[in-house]
Parts: structure tokens; sequence; C-alpha cells
């Protein structure tokens, strides 16, 4: 498919791939691509040898934003503004509509072209499309690059020519196919004879005030270029060897929490692949590089499946009887089940707005299989609350562990949140920095606090239906009543 990609073009600034000049700045969109090295856009605009004028539109789809996100958002522009001001340049901003803030753009500046990364997601596309109509029509010459995945949907594919619905032989036809090596950092962006006007960011209100429920995620994270590299280099530097063992145990720094820093395009994944470098199978650098490739995957999985926020992609699960249970999702949503490791994880969510990958399929399953709450529902929360929310994976994750999915996706797996919990969490040091409650609880009893006798409980001040929550369900009774519906579901299709 090509309708994206803006190659051969007679726009009259492009010869061949040669940018030649022409008069009229380049106007240069950024959306989540927020970097200046790996930035083949900004990195064309600049050797147009045109006045580059960066800019960043607020439009609906931004506003639509959770919190979390918006409170990224803002960190990862302020670190922008400050990147551009060191080559002489500046980012405007403007709110939407895109199309209308763009055209008011091309009117004020003169442009002669506008370039921007891609995003693969259906809105966006559809709106890249409109645009790229509405600049031929206008004589502005449009130009996209890919920036975000290390191979786009459209270039990975079956030998029959389909997309890919499981991830080993998608993952093995990337490796095959290869990828580009990272940009340089442009060196110079050329600024216009005159700037246009430009919003002030704190106008925008993309960080809480009052309440202001941010401190956990100011004490956790650093938006911006600079902030992902120093994650990728604590990932490099003690992380990364050890990664495919302790990245399962949610209380070790073992992970590379880089997420929000790819989502929000801090840093690409052509960058993180060329620092992790060699690669021996199975070791902590290849099982991070996979965690990539399942990205990837998930991009895939959205772009060939637009729908797939809304619509199972295996339809048998049309049929699945979710319960209506609006008490057991206000439980789960606030740390209130009475599981201690689901209630860490979705307060670890609320404080820092991340959750550790283990905890959150523990959470996903407990939410979808022992209260058999409809999925979405719970993608929902985590697109409101993640500073990672990225349609592509939220979605394509949530089915995955609700059985409905992609990639051998069973409706029999069902996580036990206790047997999890002793597993990688054997000491309880996870639960004791999210649960208070339970800090004094013994190793013994803090996974299952219903079960400690009550002399343990007394001494540790813990009361159980006040200070701590009795679980809202019985695990055994509630993973039997999943089984029995999802095997009726199952049969009704065969």
């Amino acid at each position: 498919m090509t309708h994206l990609s803006g190659a051969g073009l007679s726009d009259g600034l492009i010869e061949g791939n040669r940018p030649v000049n022409r008069e009229g700045p380049v106007l240069m969109r950024f959306r989540r691509d927020l970097r200046l090295a790996d930035n083949p856009a900004l990195a064309w605009a600049a050797q147009t040898g045109r006045p580059v004028i960066p800019f960043f539109v607020l439009d609906n789809e931004e506003q639509q934003r959770g919190g979390a996100s918006r409170w990224w958002l803002h960190g990862g522009l302020d670190a922008l503004v400050e990147s551009l001001a060191r080559f002489d340049s500046r980012l405007v901003l403007r709110r939407g509509p895109a199309g209308a803030a763009i055209a008011a753009l091309v009117r004020e500046t003169g442009a002669a072209a506008i370039v921007w990364n891609r995003l693969y997601e259906p809105t966006v596309i559809r709106q890249d499309k409109k645009l790229k109509i509405w600049c031929r029509e206008s004589g502005v010459a449009p130009r996209s690059f890919n920036a975000a995945l290390l191979l786009e949907p459209w270039t990975v594919s079956t030998q029959t020519g389909g997309d890919y619905r499981v991830f080993a032989p998608f993952w093995r036809q990337c490796q095959k196919q290869g990828w580009e090596p990272p940009q340089e950092v442009v060196r110079r962006l050329p600024p216009p004879a005159q700037w246009p006007a430009s919003e002030d960011l704190a106008s925008w209100q993309l960080r809480p005030t009052v309440p202001d429920w941010a401190s956990g995620l100011r004490e956790t994270w650093r938006p911006g270029e600079v902030g992902a590299r120093l994650r990728l280099e604590r990932l490099l530097g003690k992380r990364v060897a050890g990664y495919g063992e302790s990245r399962d145990f949610p209380a070790e720094p073992g992970t590379g929490m880089l997420s929000p820093h790819l989502h929000f395009g801090e840093i690409g994944p052509r960058q993180v692949a060329a620092a992790l470098g060699a690669r021996e199978p199975g070791s902590g650098a290849d099982a991070f590089l996979r965690q990539l490739g399942w990205r990837e995957f998930n991009h895939q999985l959205l772009y060939h499946n637009p729908d797939m926020d809304r619509a199972n992609l295996q339809r048998t699960f049309d049929r699945m009887p979710w319960r209506n249970d609006p008490k057991g999702l206000s439980a789960w949503q606030h740390g209130r089940t009475g599981y201690p490791l689901v209630d860490a994880g979705m307060r670890e969510l609320w404080t820092t707005g991340w959750m550790h990958n283990r905890v959150r399929m523990v959470a996903a399953s407990f939410l979808t299989k022992n209260l058999l709450i409809d999925w979405r529902l719970g993608a929902a929360w985590f697109m409101d609350t993640l500073v990672d929310a990225d349609l592509a994976n939220n979605s394509a994750n949530w089915q995955w562990v609700a059985g409905s999915g992609a990639d051998a996706a069973p409706y029999f797996r069902i996580f036990n949140p206790v047997a999890q919990s002793r597993r990688f969490d054997a000491a309880g040091s996870y639960l004791r920095k999210w649960l208070p409650e339970l800090r004094r609880l013994p190793d013994k009893w803090i996974h299952t606090p219903w079960e400690a006798p009550a002399p343990v409980l007394a001494y540790a001040g813990a009361k159980l239906g006040k200070t701590w929550p009795c679980p809202i369900v019985d695990h055994k009774q509630a993973r039997d009543r999943a089984l029995r519906i999802y095997r009726t579901i199952i049969r009704k299709e065969a």
C-alpha cells in the first residue's frame, strides 16, 4: 500500500528522492514523534534548505486523551520546546480541528510543503488521507515517513499475502526482512523570516491543578527525549542482561519502562534496537527486542482490524454474556477487590500512571474472567489512567487476556491472583509498597489476608471488611463459572 507513503510525488519540491529548494517554508508537523534524533520527517525538512516551521496541533484526538496521557503530553511538548530552542527554532502550538489549524498555518506562512511522520490508528489514517488530498488541491506538497515502527504494517505479510494472527511467525518474518538503522539528530533547522503566532502550552490545561493528583507521576517520570535516553541507558547499564528473568518480578527494577517514551515518540524503536546491539537468542537483549516485536505485532493487528478496540478479533466472543457489575468494576478500578496483587497493581496504576506488565495480565484476567466484566471496560480504564495508553497495544493485550484476541489466546488461561502473587512476589515487597494496610502482615499471610488468624490480623492492624476488604469473589468458584461459560460459547461455535 502506498496511500500513506508520499513517495514519488511530482510536487516541485522532490526530484526522485532528492529535495530541492522552492519558495516558501516547510511545515513540520509533530505528533507522537516528540524527538529530534531518528526523526525522518524532520531530517527531510531540514535538508530541503528551506526555512522549517515545527508545529503541533492539539486536535480532537489529543483532547480526548485520558488524564495521565495529557499530563505526559504537556511534559513531552515542554521538553521538545527546549530541544528546538537549542537550534534557534521554536514549536508553534495550535488547537484543532487539525485540518482548519493546518490550513490557517499554510495561509499565514505561505508554506510550500507539509511533512509529518505516520501513525497507524484508523482515525489518524483517515485524517492523513484528507490532508494529502487538501494539500494537492491547494498546491502544497505533502510528504510523510515512518518513525514509529521498525516495519510498517503493510510491509509484513504471510506467503499468501495475508496478515499475521500469530506472533512467532510474524516476528520471524520481521527479522528476516530487517529494518533501517536510526538516523542521526538534525544539525540545523533554518528559521523563517517571521514566526507565526503560537498558543501558550499552559493555556491548554493538560495538567491537573485542583485537585493535583499527579504527584506520583512527577516522582516517577521525566517526559521528553532526554528522559527517554536516560531510561534506555539505565536498561542497557544494569537491567538488560537479566531482563528475560527479572521482568516478571514486580518488586525488582527489571523492566525497561520505555513504553510511554515509545508511545509519544520520544525515542524510536529503531534507536532501541540499535542500542541493544548483537543479540544472542534467549539473551536479555533478545527478550527485550521481542517486546518491541510484540508492539509491532499489535500495530499490525490494529491496522488490519481497525475496529479492534471495539470488536472481538474472534467473533465467537460476540456471544459472551458479560456481567453488568458496576460495584465489581468500581472495586477493581480502585484497588478494593480484596486480592492483594490485583489491588497493588491498580493502586500503582492510579499513582504512577503505569503498572508492571505481569501484574497487568493478572489484573486484566481478574476483571474479565473472575468478574466476567467486558474487556472493553477494562481497556477504557487503562486508556484513561496509563501514561503509555496506546490504542494498538491496549486493545490487543486486553483481547489476548480475555481470550478473544489473536496469537493463540485460549479462553482457559485464567491467572490465579494468589498463586501469581506467591510466585512473583514471594516476600511481599511489591504488595507492601502499594498496600500500607497490609505492611505488617507476615509473608505467609500477606498474599491471603482473609486466611490469616485473628491474632495475626490484630497484630498487623488489619481488619477484614474495614481496613482491608474481604475478597469480592471466590477465585475457584469464579474460575469454574468462567470456564463453564467459555466452553458453552465455544461449543455453540462448533
